[in-house]
């Protein structure tokens, strides 16, 4: 019997909440493949999901900062060189280096998979010599990648330009389920923002908005943004309509998805990355069959204009957010339709139909 192929991914989070790799290392798993997932272990992190995968978890003596990652590429490139494997695969250019020089020295099969534009996220844009150090690693590995894919289309285009190599698309979307029964939605009200709390996500004017809309608003994720949001919140007497739910595992994430009544996916153009996203979060909210209330962005309009499963808005103001949440809480007839609208979507982008694009990548590239 043949030995099976042996990947290494390599990411810089917890591996807890990454919907993302939880679905490519189960499908390559389920394909043959031998799959190891490699993260961090945060000081606030819970104890690790079962996973059919092998999950690994790097302790660092510094977690934040230019020093992290400095650290935690040490403490990679010395995990990965101690292992055998046929292709190991950098989530974004965060570990992209220990990933090149270890797949360089092993002879293993080298895969780039860009989860965002990450030189053009804001928190790398606004510091200059922070951005040219990445983008110096980004001219300097990405290219020499053996394969490369990344969230979205728009994303492709621009990264097979910049790169002057072809990238896939995989794209961030839940698994359809066929027998799914019919979730109760919450008897009151619920708006719901799952992501991170970071700058450039509308959050402090979405929190200003509640104060004269007729709803619950439900904050999933924790960021850089989490202190000064919940001071906001107790300034503005909504500690009654706002809360903060924290970190949420996938499981309960998706229960919660499923009761609330409107979804949020908000971005400022403030980036390049913010720009041509393609988040989880609208994907989720179409399969929760949840209408959402979306920033007018390339890849999202033209989601919307074939499957009309969102109102869109061109900014973040408060009067430009307000308008469609209320108009969603009001016209039944509006909300139903956008809902049968999401189950025609889920149909059509589900992780089924990617994970074949996926495994016929892998199934080419280590064959």
């Amino acid at each position: 019997m043949a030995v099976s192929k042996k990947i290494i991914f390599t990411v810089t989070n917890d591996l807890t909440y990454d919907q993302r790799m939880q679905r490519i290392c189960r499908s390559l798993l389920g394909a043959g493949y031998n799959v190891e997932l490699v993260g961090r272990e945060r000081r606030k992190s819970v104890a690790l999901a079962d996973e059919p995968f092998k999950q690994t978890r790097l302790k660092c003596w510094v977690n934040k900062g230019k020093l992290f990652y400095l650290e935690y590429n040490i403490r990679l490139l010395f995990y990965l060189f101690y292992k055998e494997f046929d292709a190991a695969c950098a989530i974004d250019l965060d570990t992209i280096v220990p990933v090149f020089i270890a797949g360089k020295l092993k002879g293993g099969k080298l895969i780039y998979d860009a989860h965002e534009y990450f030189t053009e996220v804001p928190e790398v844009v606004r510091r200059k010599s922070v951005k040219k150090i990445w983008e110096w690693v980004e001219k300097t590995f990405v290219p020499k990648f053996d394969l490369a894919y990344t969230v979205s289309p728009a994303l492709a285009e621009l990264f097979s330009k910049k790169y002057g190599k072809p990238f896939k698309v995989i794209l961030n979307v839940p698994i359809l389920e066929t027998n799914k029964q019919e979730t109760l939605k919450s008897k009151q009200q619920t708006l719901l923002y799952q992501g991170a709390l970071n700058e450039g996500r509308g959050l402090e004017h979405l929190i200003e908005a509640m104060q004269s809309i007729n709803a619950k608003l439900l904050l999933a994720g924790e960021g850089d943004l989490s202190d000064e949001l919940r001071v906001l919140v107790k300034r503005l007497n909504l500690e009654n309509k706002v809360q903060f739910l924290g970190c949420v595992k996938p499981e309960e994430l998706k229960r919660i998805t499923a009761e609330a009544t409107i979804g949020i996916n908000l971005l400022e153009n403030k980036s390049l990355s913010y720009y041509y996203s393609l988040s989880n979060k609208f994907f989720d909210y179409i399969h929760a069959r949840v209408p959402q209330v979306c920033i007018d962005f390339p890849e999202y309009r033209k989601t919307n204009s074939e499957f009309e499963v969102a109102l869109l808005v061109k900014d973040c103001s408060i009067n430009e957010i307000k308008k469609p949440i209320e108009r969603l809480l009001t016209d039944q007839e509006l909300y139903m339709r956008l809902q049968k609208k999401c189950e025609v979507c889920s149909e059509n982008l589900n992780w089924q139909r990617e994970e074949k694009k996926l495994l016929a990548l892998y199934n080419e590239l280590l064959r």
